[in-house]
């Protein structure tokens, strides 16, 4: 029996809803001193709210079971049981007291193809989403049985605060996305759009093509371009019943600086049979991360650009090596005004382009004044990935990752047109 079936099984329950399968939605709030992401759900019965780390390539969702997890709804997978035999795993052992996270004889859940690499033993409870119209936030609905890894704590490194976990957002049947399509029977896709202010969330949709609507009245998803998701079948991140990678890839063919072509080797933009090369997103990832020689042209270009205008570098602050005073640089509706950045991919004519809202950082020396920083960091001269665009540059761009049609949705900075993504409007309402 696969993986995707054995979840199936345990996904049939009856459902509870008045109309149609339903969409849910999720608040992501940002950590400002991390530049990382956490989604807002409820876990447990009675349901608790519980703060995740968003990891856009991770295959599941780890949860720190060590710190009184109650529920009355959690279970364990008997080790040997069909499911735990679809998921390649072993079994777990505990010499402490027994409870969630520390249960004898039960299925484990792997990060790889070595008992190694064990994260906790594989356990099932009822997670709680908000339905959605995509204009507000309804009533929470149950998925009664979602699948996680729960685990200690000294194996859950780089949270942000607040987080008792991590949830995985990846090509993988058990990550958040996928088991909640699972249970709503909608198309798999999903939609983040992420903010750039630790006071207002941004918001993750599941099981909805559309309206996306944000204030002042904006429905979003009439602005998507369109390109391929590619798959990298050789990652470094996949889990026991894969060899591609979970994470998600796309298909750059240039780069432009004001609207000029950067020159680099293009090769470095492909995925190579093994695994090396390519662009893809992480969340994990605050600000995009560039090979040596993509990073040095594009940095080239950028400096002379500005250099146009009479403006000149001043002494950049770690880890930046683009820095202007932020006196000189002017302020727009979709941020400093610098050069814009056009990744071209798959035509010339589908163009994400990277206003400086997203290019540029604020950094603040001691004296009180502050500089614009160039957001792109040099990655060196050989990284696994070519281009890894990070958190940065993806806030207050609506994402749409549809995977049965297997392409990236995608708006270009919504700034352009007129809202942010922490406009969307999380009034509850009755639906």
């Amino acid at each position: 029996m696969s993986i995707k079936s054995s979840l199936f099984f345990f996904f049939l329950v009856p459902l509870l809803f008045e109309s149609s399968f339903p969409a849910f939605l999720a608040p992501i709030t940002k950590d400002l001193a991390k530049t990382k992401y956490s989604l807002s759900i409820y876990l447990r019965t009675p349901p608790q709210p519980t703060n995740l780390l968003l990891d856009l390539g991770a295959s599941f969702t780890l949860l720190d079971c060590s710190s009184n997890y109650t529920s009355s709804t959690y279970r364990t997978i008997p080790c040997g049981s069909s499911l735990c035999n679809s998921l390649g795993s072993s079994c777990t052992l505990c010499s402490g007291s027994s409870g969630p996270g520390c249960s004898n004889n039960s299925c484990a859940l792997l990060l790889g193809k070595s008992p190694k690499l064990i994260t906790g033993e594989a356990g099932f409870d009822s997670l709680y989403l908000h339905v959605t119209n995509g204009r507000n936030p309804g009533r929470l609905e149950v998925i009664p049985e979602f699948m996680f890894s729960c685990t200690k704590k000294s194996l859950l490194k780089g949270l942000v605060k607040g987080a008792s976990g991590l949830t995985g957002f990846g090509r993988s049947t058990l990550s958040l996305p996928a088991q909640v399509s699972n249970f709503s029977s909608e198309n798999s896709i999903f939609t983040l759009c992420l903010s750039g202010s630790p006071s207002a969330p941004g918001v993750a949709f599941f099981g909805i093509d559309g309206p996306y609507n944000f204030h002042p009245e904006i429905d979003l998803s009439k602005h998507f371009n369109y390109t391929p998701l590619m798959l990298n079948r050789v990652g470094s991140r996949t889990i026991s019943y894969t060899d591609s990678s979970n994470e998600y890839f796309i298909g750059l063919t240039s780069i432009k600086v004001n609207g000029k072509a950067i020159e680099f080797d293009r090769t470095l933009l492909s995925t190579r049979k093994n695994g090396f090369g390519g662009t893809k997103l992480s969340t994990i990832t605050p600000y995009t991360v560039l090979q040596t020689t993509i990073f040095n042209a594009l940095s080239v270009a950028f400096v002379n650009e500005l250099a146009r205008f009479n403006l000149t570098v001043t002494m950049p602050v770690k880890p930046y090596k683009v820095c202007y005073e932020a006196k000189d640089i002017l302020s727009t509706h979709v941020g400093p005004s610098v050069p814009t950045i056009d990744l071209v991919l798959h035509d010339e004519d589908v163009v994400w382009r990277i206003f400086g809202s997203n290019s540029m950082v604020r950094v603040f020396r001691d004296g009180g004044d502050h500089l614009w920083c160039l957001g792109f960091l040099d990655g060196g001269l050989k990284p696994k990935t070519s281009i890894v665009i990070g958190g940065h540059q993806m806030e207050d761009n609506l994402l749409q990752f549809d995977l049965e049609s297997k392409r990236l949705g995608f708006t270009s900075s919504v700034l352009v047109h007129g809202t942010m993504c922490a406009n969307f409007n999380f009034t509850m309402q009755d639906q």
